[in-house]
């Protein structure tokens, strides 16, 4: 196990937010060598002292529920590093950090760099990590999104290929979390495990799919990173497009890195894009206005501003908060069965999932005074709550001809580590079965970048919804709160 981090952008939100929180539970459940070591970098000026004050805050508030002396063990392994990626002097300063200068091949104790920075400074920081020559088994771990667009996520596999050398894409980890959660795993359990359920898993048997990633938070302060992204490029072209391949793939035979990752890039290859003809009709972006959040607490719910009027946004920009993609597979088990993606920030409700809506039967034989049941549905909760639902229909007291909705519910074994936990372990064990193949991230970006260049264009309109509702109406004015409740 490698026991040395390199954080690059240490002060940042994700780092806060997520990155220290998950290091902190791996060290809680003794999935850390005593030797375990963090160098912080970013571009502030603090001595260790004030890195270590301030990423205990962050600790306080994002990771409570950790032993405290967890995160004082944590905390006591931090050092601090002002570093600037625009120097012409950063490759021998990582290499001083690293305790490598003056090695004509770094050839120091390996070291895992995690570059939590925004997409636009991930060439800067390869080129940094390539000059530094860093350690021999050195890792490097990058963030969705992997690149700007398809022409950047190219050029920057390339960089990487070089920078990695011979030992090729098992020194790159390009980290989704959401491949660290447990109840995406859960998917393959169910998709894989399951007899009852491969022979209907297709065209033949399943309408619709819908995947959703649906939030109440609003921008939270990450206006300098997402109204440059937007939730296409943030949510729907990494985490969603992972569910995806993980819903349609094909029965891998084995869950090995190699074979796994062969089968998700095997179903994005097959994803069609809209043509230019149809993104009106089969995408749509809008952003919130000013709103309410109920769930967020307090008798009247919590205010939220316009997105337009939130500090750091570029109104010009037209950033999406709310954006649904629907796609279609060219494949045999797929052909005609619809996938919707949608995904929106500030919404009335938390709602991250996957809904599987079966085809109707070919015949009802109750009578035509009947009314027609509700479609068989499946739904899988991926965060919050995880819970698994069978939606069918049965006989209702009375005569035989009545009808009613029957539900079977479970809920789902609870994660023993968070997302993240999952995926940093794995870089530091050097597992790369979570991590996204090159070929796996361009093939996202060939997917999404007619819808991107649409929008861009202004050839679909962004629609605008009050924060704290369901998003934008439907097609043909009707309320998503009139739709069946997601996972």
């Amino acid at each position: 196990m490698i026991d040395r981090l390199l954080l690059l952008g240490a002060t940042g939100d994700l780092a806060g937010r997520f990155l220290l929180p998950a290091l902190a539970e791996l060290w809680a459940e003794g999935q850390l060598p005593e030797s375990f070591e963090i160098i912080g970098a970013a571009t502030q000026e603090l001595s260790d002292a004030a890195f270590q004050r301030g990423a205990c805050e962050r600790l306080e508030r994002h990771a409570s529920d950790i032993a405290p002396a967890a995160r004082q063990a944590l905390l006591d392994r931090l050092r601090y590093q002002r570093i600037d990626l625009a120097s012409n002097g950063i490759a021998e300063a990582i290499r001083t950090i690293l305790g490598t200068a003056g090695e004509k091949e770094g050839r120091g104790a390996p070291v895992a760099a995690y570059l939590a920075l925004p997409p636009h400074l991930f060439g800067p920081a390869v080129n940094a990590l390539g000059s530094a020559r860093l350690p021999p088994r050195s890792r490097i771990v990058i963030e969705k999104p992997f690149g700007e667009d398809l022409e950047s996520a190219i050029a920057l596999n390339r960089l990487l290929a070089d920078v990695a050398g011979t030992a090729g894409e098992s020194a790159i980890f390009r980290v989704d979390h959401v491949l660290g959660m447990a109840t995406v795993h859960n998917l393959l359990g169910l998709r894989l495990a399951n007899r009852v359920l491969e022979p209907i898993w297709n065209n033949t048997n399943i309408e619709q799919i819908e995947i959703l990633w649906e939030e109440t938070l609003a921008l939270e302060g990450r206006a300098a990173y997402y109204d440059r992204a937007g939730a296409l490029k943030d949510v729907m072209q990494s985490h969603m497009l992972q569910i995806l391949s993980l819903v349609a793939m094909e029965p891998p035979a084995s869950l090995s890195e190699r074979d796994l990752r062969n089968h998700k890039v095997d179903v994005l290859r097959t994803v069609r894009p809209p043509e230019p003809g149809q993104i009106a009709q089969r995408t749509r972006r809008a952003r919130y206005t000013a709103g309410r959040l109920a769930s967020t607490g307090g008798a009247d719910g919590n205010h939220v501003p316009d997105y337009a009027a939130e500090k750091g946004v570029d109104p010009a920009r037209c950033t999406e908060t709310f954006a649904e993609v629907v796609l279609e597979l060219d494949n045999w088990r797929w052909a005609g069965t619809r996938f919707v993606l949608r995904t929106g920030k500030a919404l009335h409700r938390r709602a991250k999932g996957v809904v599987v809506r079966f085809r109707p039967v070919p015949h009802l034989p109750f009578g035509g005074d009947v009314p027609p049941p509700d479609r068989n549905e499946l739904r899988i909760g991926l965060d919050g709550p995880e819970t698994l639902s069978l939606h069918l229909t049965g006989s209702a007291p009375g005569p035989p001809a009545a009808l009613t909705p029957l539900a079977l519910t479970a809920q789902l074994p609870a994660a023993e580590l968070r997302g993240y936990s999952q995926v940093l372990l794995n870089v530091l064990t050097g597992d790369c079965t979570l991590s996204i193949r090159g070929d796996e991230a361009e093939e996202g970006w060939r997917i999404m970048t007619p819808v991107l260049d649409a929008w861009a264009e202004n050839r679909v309109p962004l629609e605008e919804y009050p924060a704290g509702s369901s998003g934008p109406p439907q097609r043909g004015g009707r309320s998503r709160e009139a739709s069946k409740e997601a996972p």
